[in-house]
């Protein structure tokens, strides 16, 4: 899988595998009266994220980064905050969306690595059901989704409670279109 990238007229062609990285990040604030989603998994906490959605800031940021990485843009691109539709969405159905979308555009999912930055709750019994629930969004083996957890240590709005944040990365495979 690689396609010969333009040079200098009279040069030889670089061969350029044909994968793509993406990146994605997404924060939302920690609120009363709303459910936790991480990952499509519901998370025992006394506050969940607000958002339009169902707020699960790493089903966010994963999509962001597959979109990111197939050159479509971002989430608000497609599911934009402003529609009504989109109102307490589930967000995994976002993630197979972005991977149709992707997949339209000539690209598979190599893997994700997914961060969630926050310092309560602690997440380490939940990251295998995210792992699971985003794979299978992902329509991808559970190998190729890695999702960890950091404490932000009391720094900044992550370690305060005020909010959660995460970073995702996506390497797509394919011939691009």
């Amino acid at each position: 899988m690689s396609t010969e990238a333009p040079g200098p007229a009279g040069a030889a062609h670089a061969v350029v595998p044909a994968v793509r990285v993406g990146q994605g990040i997404d924060v939302h604030p920690l609120v009363d009266g709303r459910p936790l989603v991480l990952g499509g998994v519901v998370v025992p906490f006394e506050r969940g994220l607000a958002g339009h959605s169902d707020a699960d800031v790493l089903t966010h940021a994963v999509c962001d980064a597959v979109l990111s990485a197939a050159g479509l843009g971002d989430l608000g691109r497609h599911f934009p905050a402003s529609d009504p539709r989109w109102a307490g969405a589930h967000s995994l159905s976002f993630c197979r969306q972005a991977v149709a979308l992707a997949g339209e555009a000539g690209w598979t999912i190599g893997n994700v690595a997914a961060t969630v930055v926050c310092d309560r709750p602690r997440l380490g019994t939940y990251l295998p059901a995210m792992t699971a629930a985003l794979a299978a969004a992902l329509g991808v083996d559970p190998g190729q989704v890695q999702v960890t957890a950091k404490a932000a240590e009391g720094l900044g709005f992550t370690g305060r409670g005020d909010g959660i944040a995460a970073i995702a990365v996506c390497l797509l495979a394919g011939r691009g279109r």
